[in-house]
């Protein structure tokens, strides 16, 4: 081994091992409209439609990423990605920035403007301000619907902290949200702030058969106590105080033993604590509680709502997030997935200047992602005369069964056949990973606690410990048992297993498959400049680790190549991955799309398009679905492409102007909100009226 310097930044790094390119770091705000993309290969002449993704590109201070604080590159405004194949022998691309109300109002608060007191800072993966309330960043995945009405597909754009929007496929603006502001409740019911902290999901679903979209709003009690506004009030008017509070403890005692004294009295604590969350809701007027609604919509009307309840009558508590939902014929699924989002994440970045306080809290206050899944199922059959909260009718409540899977889930589909109840679930398990957490410029490798992290790579997410997994489980809907599960761990393809594609129609018939035979899925390889000290301590003993921990950072020296693979899921078949693709090392992939060919007979006819970076180049390669393992056929590239870590997309046949007339008026939706924070901040009213109205009107 040597050292290198990379030359972008001062750190140095050991060299021998693959380095995470740089190019998925940076990310540009410019917005391009079908600039035609330069094409190595041969471009299939049956590619057809519109592909979109989204990822998020920074906030309007960043002007791009990576952020100079380091901050997590999941936190930021939402960027569409259009690709358009409707023409022979070119692809074009349009990007568009996705900005609702919030938008405008985190650009009018900018340090240096009249109204920067009131200005959002980034906490963790979410955008705050104790004034305005918190960012819908619009960031996360992509929706496509056409409701009975339609001539035409529609398309959201989500982010599991706030309400998903529709936007016009066309110009790709936001046109309006899914709801009022009324229909959704906040976390943090009497919270007096123009945007409100809304819980939702990032992958709502569509039954393409009912004609309905199905999403969820909840919100978590005491297992959140320190999300309250009077405590991040606090901490933002004292920080010199905390700051020297902090800075104390770090110089006379370690984090390790201050960590396990916090493990050692953290039930009493936490009883010491719930009595402090109740003493504030009283005075501060705030409700923290635990509640799930479920969401139908019929893309024209208001919303429908249902609460879910556990068979003993008690409210349906969400410990982690809701990232993804299912929809089956007869069943609604529903998910406590392995990943951290909502306002905990204020709290473990509290004073986002200080990154000492950072450092102590995180080491004090993070926790590994819960070794198992809980999941609940709604049955359909169930949700008959539901709520409307825009007419203020009574809640209806509706029992769940609940099922535990053994493994850790962010990301899953069900087969929407459900046959004598039964529900097929097919999971990607990220096996000793926390997605929510990211690397910052204090951290240190895990094998050399001396040696920094690579700078460049702060606001990176952190490597997985250990090897991840894919699953297919068929569980009763009636009973919540599983009655079969497989589980399937591929020394090559699995580790860091995220993101997937998959044929959704019959080539023939056009109508929608009832069943997922072929999912391809992308995988992060392994890589030592992502294997934290911090991480690796989280995780140290992880109940379901099927590596050893010495291993895994031995093969973290060496680096584990990314790949992209097709794994068989039909029930009547074993699990097997049929087809794979190694990428070079230095290479990552993510954001994999299926587009079905003009010609196709049979549902994998097609093609996988996916994001790849390496060195300092960020490209969209083409793959032949049918034959992943030939290499890509094309690449596509432009000077001005410019994206970081991507996250989701969606494919469509054609775009047009929107039809659609459900349109929310942003001036009605807000302006009680707006004039209840404006008894305490007058000048918000004033806000409004000059940098967010004018942008709907």
């Amino acid at each position: 081994m040597y050292q290198e310097f990379l030359t972008t930044n001062q750190t140095p790094r050991l060299s021998g091992y693959p380095a995470v390119p740089q190019s998925i770091m940076t990310a540009s705000r410019s917005e391009l409209t079908d600039v035609p993309l330069e094409i190595t290969g041969n471009l299939p002449k049956d590619l057809q439609g519109y592909m979109f993704m989204v990822a998020p590109t920074g906030s309007v201070n960043s002007g791009g990423l990576p952020y100079p604080s380091g901050d997590s590159l999941l936190c930021g405004d939402g960027m569409i990605y259009r690709l358009d194949f409707s023409q022979q022998n070119q692809v074009k691309l349009t990007t568009r920035l996705v900005k609702p109300p919030d938008y405008y109002a985190d650009k009018a608060t900018r340090k240096g403007s009249k109204y920067d007191k009131y200005s959002f800072r980034n906490h963790g993966i979410t955008r705050f301000s104790l004034s305005l309330g918190v960012r819908n960043q619009l960031n996360t995945a992509l929706l496509p619907m056409k409701f009975s009405p339609d001539t035409q597909e529609r398309l959201l754009v989500t982010y599991d902290a706030g309400r998903p929007y529709e936007i016009d496929t066309q110009t790709l603006k936001v046109v309006t949200p899914i709801g009022t502001n009324k229909e959704w409740e906040s976390e943090l019911t009497g919270y007096n702030a123009p945007f409100q902290a809304f819980l939702s999901t990032a992958h709502p679903g569509f039954d393409p058969h009912t004609k309905q979209m199905f999403t969820v709003n909840y919100g978590r009690s005491i297992a959140n106590f320190l999300d309250t506004i009077p405590l991040i009030y606090n901490l933002e008017q004292l920080p010199q105080e905390i700051d020297e509070f902090l800075t104390a403890l770090s110089s006379f005692l370690r984090v390790n033993f201050l960590k396990d004294i916090f493990d050692f009295f953290s039930q009493s604590l936490h009883t010491i604590l719930k009595l402090y969350v109740d003493l504030l809701e009283k005075i501060f007027k705030i409700e923290i509680e635990n509640f799930v609604y479920l969401i139908a919509w019929d893309g024209q009307g208001n919303l429908e709502r249902w609460k879910l309840i556990l068979p003993d009558g008690s409210p349906l508590p969400i410990e982690q997030s809701m990232h993804q939902i299912g929809v089956t014929k007869d069943y609604i699924i529903l998910m406590d997935t392995a990943f951290t989002t909502g306002l905990e994440q204020v709290i473990n970045n509290p004073l986002p200047e200080n990154k000492q306080a950072e450092e102590i809290l995180r080491d004090l206050l993070e926790r590994p992602t819960f070794p198992d899944s809980l999941m609940y199922i709604v049955s359909r059959a169930d949700l008959k005369a539901g709520q409307f909260p825009a007419n203020d009718s009574q809640p209806v409540t509706v029992v769940v069964k609940k099922a535990i899977i053994p493994l850790e889930i962010a990301h899953f589909l069900v087969d929407y056949d459900n046959p004598k109840g039964n529900i097929t679930l097919h999971a990607a398990h990220i096996c000793g990973m926390e997605v929510a957490e990211w690397i910052r410029k204090y951290d240190v490798y895990a094998d050399n606690h001396q040696t920094p992290i690579p700078s460049y790579l702060a606001g990176m997410e952190s490597s997985e410990t250990d090897l991840g997994r894919v699953g297919r489980y068929v569980i009763n809907g009636d009973t919540g048992n599983i009655i079969e599960s497989q589980v399937l761990a591929d020394a090559e393809c699995t580790w860091g297993v995220e993101l997937y594609a998959y044929p959704d129609q019959d080539p023939i018939t056009k109508k929608p498959l009832e069943r997922l035979d072929n999912i391809y899925w992308c995988s992060f390889g392994l890589w030592k400049d992502l294997m934290t000290k911090f991480i690796v301590n989280m995780y140290k003993h992880y109940r379901n680790r099927q590596v050893p921990l010495e291993k895994v950072l031995n093969l973290a020296n060496k680096g584990i190549p990314a790949y992209l693979f097709r794994l068989q899921t039909s029930s009547k078949k074993a699990l097997k991955i049929i087809d794979r693709y190694q990428f070079d090392p230095g290479y990552m992939t993510l954001s994999p799309q299926f587009i079905p060919r003009q010609d196709a007979e049979q549902p994998t006819d097609g093609y996988i398009v996916c994001t790849v970076w390496y060195e300092n180049k960020n490209e969209f390669w083409i793959f032949d679905a049918n034959n992943l393992a030939s290499g890509p056929l094309c690449k596509l590239s432009h000077p001005d492409l410019d994206f970081a870590l991507t996250l989701h997309t969606a494919w469509l046949s054609k775009i047009s102007k929107r039809q659609a007339t459900y349109n929310i008026k942003v001036r009605d939706d807000y302006q009680e909100l707006v004039k209840q924070a404006s008894q305490k901040c007058p000048e918000i009213q004033e806000l409004f009226e000059r940098e967010v109205y004018p942008h709907f009107e």
